[in-house]
């Protein structure tokens, strides 16, 4: 992946992470830097990336530490689809949509180069009606001609590049005053999903930032 120091060392910061090459506890960012060859303002930046991913927990006067994580295999579904298989009529409001080059957060998330477009929705996703989820989600511009009108994931199985799977993170967060389309005020009881979504063939094709109501959504998880 061509792009900024930070990224590339980011890309492989976290393939050795999530092969365990790094071990529990990292070296110091000094010794991490000299290791690497880099400076330790990259090696930071790079660090930054991979702890708001979740990868990473920093401890103030401890040291950085490999996330522990349960990993788990789940049904890969869109929101309409998930909406109807839980009874509700699902629609969408489509807040934002644009074609604009890479933020250095997609560019990360879906392994872009610099320069490169993606396609931005925000949308506000309803059940019968009613506010459920607010949602951010970035794909590579080769994926869509356009932007749906109806569920996206519709549109990308026409175009042959269905998701096949995905990794999601889930948190609980509380809901600010840009959340107000989901009808809670500030302060209430929200689920915060990041998920990437993986073509057949390894691709990225999806980015997604969702935050759905604490006091409407469960997540419900077929372990296997």
């Amino acid at each position: 992946m061509a792009g900024p120091r930070y990224l590339r060392l980011a890309e492989a910061l976290k393939a050795d992470l999530e092969r365990g090459l790094l071990g529990r506890v990292l070296p110091s960012e000094r010794e991490l830097a000299r290791a690497l060859g880099v400076s330790r303002s990259t090696l930071r930046r790079a660090l930054d990336l991979l702890e708001a991913e979740g990868l990473l927990t920093r401890r103030q006067g401890s040291g950085t530490y490999a996330a522990q994580r349960a990993t788990f295999q789940a049904r890969l579904q869109g929101f309409t689809e998930e909406m109807e298989a839980l009874g509700f009529k699902p629609a969408t409001r489509l807040l934002k949509g644009e074609r604009a080059r890479a933020t250095p957060e997609e560019a990360f998330h879906l392994r872009l180069s610099p320069g490169e477009e993606v396609w931005r929705l925000e949308r506000l996703r309803l059940a019968d009606g009613e506010p459920m989820a607010l949602e951010r989600a970035s794909l590579p511009a080769w994926a869509l001609e356009a932007l749906p009108e109806g569920s996206l994931y519709q549109a990308l199985e026409a175009r042959g590049l269905r998701p096949a799977r995905a990794l999601q993170r889930l948190r609980a967060v509380l809901a600010k005053e840009e959340d107000a389309l989901l009808g809670v005020p500030p302060g209430s009881p929200l689920l915060h999903l990041e998920r990437v979504s993986y073509l057949a063939d390894g691709r990225l094709i999806e980015f997604v930032k969702s935050r759905y109501r604490g006091d409407r959504y469960e997540l419900l998880v077929e372990l296997r």
